[in-house]
């Protein structure tokens, strides 16, 4: 079955294979560039650009582009039901909300990784790029999580593809043509090395935890949150071409941050996590032992802020928020642990979200200071 997506992606196929053809055969340099961006996330997530031989690249854009003409064809003939969705259903399958943290934490490691003020076409680019792989990984999400939706509170039964609004078979498509939009455009546009790692960042949410560790173990979110600390890597080599210490610090401290955060959640929806049967942790172990957990982490994380600190990776003028901020996210930790209550928890996670992201503005300030 073919739904708008698989026709879209599949006249898109054809008048962008087309196009970049043409263009490519012309020698019409960035312009060709350009409209390979646009065409080649219909081609296998842009396999095609890494064929660098003149020869070797416009015989295997020739054969794409027949390729494309008969699965469009095929397409166009299939039997289908077509679903009309509201664009604000499109828009609420990336999940804004969740992105907006995602897109912040990488948007200051492009100001690390530059050292200072980013090229803004860069910038640009790369956060476009983070946005459509953060929102194909969401659209994703949705569809394989539309069995437990439901059983979770009126918040996620309300969602496009658990409420029906949206057909699973539409979300899976239009994740799938974001991710791959998403790759093509960072590896034609920025570099091969950010859109790996935003797919491997993808993948790995999407795959692994969310298909695999969400539904198996306690310890779903301690493993799943190296995919919320991809962003920061993305952001690093979309401006340096490469990884440093500074973007591996990133990544840790996002990677600290997610349990303490996520579990002041599972606090607070314990009960809707139980009934779609997921083994979160205060499910599995009970609220006082993920209070403490969520103390423990804390503190590792305070430390981990600090740690840089100390080895130059950033100076005074991220010190000082990080080690305020840090203290006042360990005393909420520790109150939390002594107390735990509903509200304290909902206090933490609210605070948790305001943390991270003034955290990494102060990192972006510190690279321009």
């Amino acid at each position: 079955m073919t739904g708008p997506w698989t026709r879209l992606m599949a006249v898109g196929a054809v008048a962008g294979t087309g196009l970049a053809v043409v263009s490519g055969a012309a020698g019409w340099g960035t312009a060709h560039r350009l409209l390979a961006a646009l065409a080649l996330p219909w081609l296998v997530f842009g396999f095609a650009a890494l064929l660098t031989a003149r020869i070797v690249h416009l015989t295997a854009a020739a054969l794409a582009f027949a390729a494309t003409v008969v699965l469009a064809r095929r397409a166009a003939m299939s039997d289908s039901s077509s679903q009309r969705v509201d664009p604000r259903d499109y828009l609420t399958l990336t999940k804004p909300r969740v992105m907006s943290l995602l897109l912040l934490t990488g948007g200051a490691a492009i100001f690390v990784g530059a050292g200072g003020l980013p090229a803004w076409g860069v910038f640009a680019l790369t956060m476009t790029g983070l946005a459509l792989a953060c929102g194909g990984a969401a659209a994703l999400n949705h569809y394989l999580d539309r069995d437990i939706d439901p059983l979770m509170g009126e918040r996620t039964a309300r969602r496009p593809v658990a409420s029906g609004r949206v057909s699973p078979h539409v979300a899976l498509e239009f994740g799938i043509a974001l991710s791959a939009v998403s790759f093509v455009l960072l590896d034609a546009l920025v570099n091969l090395p950010t859109a790996l790692l935003a797919l491997g960042g993808n993948l790995f949410y999407v795959l692994v935890y969310t298909r695999w560790l969400k539904r198996t173990t306690p310890q779903n979110i301690v493993i799943g949150g190296a995919a919320g600390a991809v962003p920061p890597l993305v952001g690093y080599a979309g401006a340096a071409g490469h990884l440093g210490w500074a973007a591996l610090v990133m990544f840790g401290i996002v990677f600290l941050w997610t349990p303490p955060h996520f579990w002041a959640l599972a606090l607070m929806i314990r009960e809707h996590y139980a009934n779609a049967r997921v083994p979160m942790l205060p499910v599995v172990r009970g609220d006082r032992e993920t209070a403490r957990q969520i103390a423990l982490y804390t503190v590792a994380l305070v430390a981990a802020t600090l740690l840089p600190v100390a080895f130059g990776v950033f100076g005074l003028v991220y010190a000082v928020p990080a080690l305020v901020l840090g203290l006042v996210f360990a005393w909420g930790a520790f109150r939390l642990w002594r107390q735990t209550t509903k509200a304290r928890a909902v206090a933490l996670f609210h605070y948790s979200l305001l943390y991270l992201a003034l955290l990494f503005v102060a990192m972006a300030i510190d690279a321009v200071a």
